[in-house]
């Protein structure tokens, strides 16, 4: 494993160490938790993204018929 040290408030840290006390853990654990959760929903994010992207350059988009279906669908 690697070492990374940043800063950061004093009320985050209390409240980082509020956590993994009370999960019976480390800091380490808690903050590797915290960043495997971030990078996941970023490279999520960044994936939809780009199929969106590469839709809208292929011209697939929705026509008014099928966005008109969608707004009923979640009006009910």
């Amino acid at each position: 494993m690697n070492t990374i040290s940043f800063r950061t408030e004093d009320s985050t840290k209390e409240k980082l160490d509020f956590l993994a006390s009370q999960q019976n853990r480390d800091r380490s654990f808690i903050i590797n938790q915290a960043l495997d959760y971030y990078i996941s929903l970023y490279e999520w994010q960044m994936a939809h993204i780009q199929k969106g992207v590469e839709q809208a350059e292929n011209n697939e988009f929705a026509d008014e018929q099928e966005v008109q279906a969608t707004f009923d669908k979640w009006k009910r």
